[in-house]
């Protein structure tokens, strides 16, 4: 049983970029294409009225050299069309921002909302091998990357192609192919040199990345785990596991932050050099009378707009390549395959009387752990199964089979004769309602966790619920009522309440088939009796199975199944099998007898 694979190692270079791109021209939608087109000419506006400046500045200071033409007026007038090239630059470049927001957002949800959906339907093995932290973290950079790896590449490192374009024409025809060559040769050692620093700085933002993760994995695990540290007096634990996490996370941060003041000092060298070399140049030339004063202006002007989106060259690089990173790991997300997978030509269950069956049923975690090997049971429509047997035996094994959590390795399971394996994943759950023994709650309302039974349960059927598991009177009880909150996996309930909540979220699916793991081990016995008999009452007219430790609590069951190292080794009703004087009657012996040592002791 091949478990969830993604790739070995992420898709390198631009191939994520191009995955993205879709996203960024949706098909279905002509009004975000729309705003992509308007977008990209408003670039190409704001590049021009950028370039329009250095030209009226250097009209303007021509006009007011000693010895030139008086043309206070056009002078003047040339001054105002500089400051209205200025504002249309910046009036363009927002207009552009405001236009295009809504197609970045749109692209960064849509890929969210995909990889979450895919995340769900990974299996079970996929979600117990992977830390939670670690998952939310991939997904939070993905997108996030994704706004911004837009807004460079579109209104960024295009743009200043344009641009080095249109100045490297400009120096041609005013000055010659000498100083194109100088502006060409100091954007490609610029380009190179940011290049090689930031593939270096890639890798310390990798180091700064794992342990930024492993820090935030630590902190989730940790708090998550609040009643056990409690319970082992760990916060010492726990903060120095936390600390060292920290040190590590620091170490990395401050060579990223190093590395970037190095990259900084040689891009300012190569462009001073540049700025440098090229206002002596001109300058010569004007003493020599070959250009003007408002030529050295021009030049000075164009370099000086050249190199502000240089100077964010370098930030704007590594943020694409980190963007990259991002990007590759939260598609390797998406590219990860599930271990079950709806066949083909999978139909709906279709459920008549809820017959379940394992026939020869062969399962293993692990190919070199079997866990369950050849077990048959059948449970007639309507009747309630029990499964026993020590720690290990695979008790639980059969309800996460049932589900579809894992596939068989042999044999099958059945429903009204129906392969699981042949109908969708979706009715199979449908059908099925489970009370485990850890119910964990969302970090909501009772009244949401009772009606997460059923998507778009009415009020009136939520309380129906409650009132069926032996709940509603205690909500009611509560100042908020159904809207009172149960905290971080319900915490602020007690055992007996959660099992109450889980109890009426099932008895609002209204499944035909129906599980109780454990639903009562972790229980006092008043409680258990209470919820017990509830369970029984729910447990009426549907297909039950019963997996349980304590043996009190099956013994009204239409039959008990005993598992032991992964094999049915007794079946009978609870007579039979003391009769049988086998494992079932050695273990209920050794359960009375520790009851009454308890009763004695107390």
């Amino acid at each position: 049983m091949p478990p969830e694979t993604a790739p070995a190692k992420p898709k390198a270079g631009f191939t994520a970029l191009r995955r993205f791109l879709p996203y960024l021209w949706p098909a279905d939608n002509p009004a975000l294409r729309a705003r992509v087109v308007i977008a990209l000419l408003l670039v190409v506006a704001a590049k021009a009225a950028t370039l329009a400046m250095p030209f009226a500045y250097k009209g303007a200071i021509d006009r007011m050299t000693p010895g030139a033409e008086p043309a206070a007026l056009l002078a003047m007038a040339l001054v105002i069309a500089y400051a209205g090239a200025r504002f249309g630059g910046v009036f363009f470049d927002n207009v552009r921002n405001a236009i295009f927001e809504r197609v970045g957002q749109d692209a960064a949800r849509r890929l969210s909302v995909e990889v979450f959906r895919h995340l769900h339907a990974l299996s079970l093995r996929y979600h117990l091998e992977r830390r939670t932290g670690a998952l939310t973290k991939i997904v939070e950079r993905g997108t996030k990357s994704i706004d911004s790896m837009l807004y460079f590449i579109l209104f960024n490192i295009g743009p200043t192609i344009i641009e080095l374009s249109a100045v490297c024409i400009i120096f041609f025809v005013k000055f010659g192919w000498g100083l194109v060559a100088a502006t060409v040769l100091m954007v490609t050692a610029y380009i190179a040199f940011t290049r090689r620093m930031t593939e270096w700085r890639i890798g310390l933002r990798r180091d700064w990345t794992k342990h930024d993760s492993e820090a935030t994995q630590r902190a989730v695990d940790s708090l998550l785990n609040y009643e056990t540290v409690k319970y082992f007096s760990a916060e010492e634990v726990e903060q120095r596991r936390y600390s060292h996490a920290v040190e590590r996370l620091v170490d990395t941060t401050t060579k990223v932050e190093t590395s970037l003041a190095m990259m900084n000092i040689g891009q300012s060298l190569i462009t001073n050099l540049m700025m440098g070399g090229t206002m002596a140049f001109t300058i010569w030339g004007w003493s020599r009378g070959m250009f003007s004063i408002g030529d050295v202006v021009l030049v000075n002007t164009l370099l000086a707009q050249l190199f502000r989106p240089l100077d964010f060259l370098g930030m704007v690089y590594r943020e694409i390549r980190q963007g990259l990173i991002d990007m590759e790991a939260m598609f390797g997300l998406v590219d990860t395959q599930a271990e079950v997978v709806d066949a083909p030509d999978a139909r709906p269950l279709a459920v008549a009387g809820g017959a379940v069956r394992f026939e020869n049923v062969e399962f293993a975690y692990d190919p070199e752990r079997p866990i369950l090997k050849g077990v048959d049971l059948e449970i007639p429509a309507g009747a309630t199964l029990a499964v026993v047997g020590p720690s290990g035996a695979g008790k639980s094994t059969l309800a996460r089979l049932l589900f579809r959590f894992y596939e068989v390795t042999g044999g099958r399971i059945t429903i009204d004769g129906q392969d699981i394996r042949r109908v969708t994943q979706g009715s199979l759950r449908r059908a099925i309602g489970i009370v485990p023994q850890d119910t964990v709650l969302f970090n909501d309302t009772i009244g949401y966790n009772i009606g997460y039974g059923r998507d778009g349960a009415t009020q009136e059927e939520i309380e129906a619920a409650a009132r069926g598991a032996a709940i509603h009177d205690f909500i009611m009880s509560l100042p908020e009522g159904y809207r009172t909150r149960v905290g971080e996996r319900g915490l602020k309930l007690s055992g007996g309440e959660k099992q109450r909540v889980a109890i009426a979220r099932t008895l609002l699916k209204n499944p035909p088939l129906l599980i109780l793991d454990e639903a009562t081990s972790a229980l006092d016995s008043r409680t258990e009796a209470d919820i017990q008999t509830t369970l029984e009452a729910v447990s009426e007219r549907r297909t039950t199975i019963v997996i349980a430790h304590r043996l009190s609590t099956v013994v009204h069951a239409d039959e008990i199944a005993v598992l032991e190292a992964g094999r049915v080794v007794e079946r009978g009703t609870h007579a039979e099998l003391l009769a049988a004087d086998g494992l079932y009657a050695e273990m209920w012996a050794r359960q009375l007898f520790e009851r009454d040592q308890a009763m004695e002791e107390a």
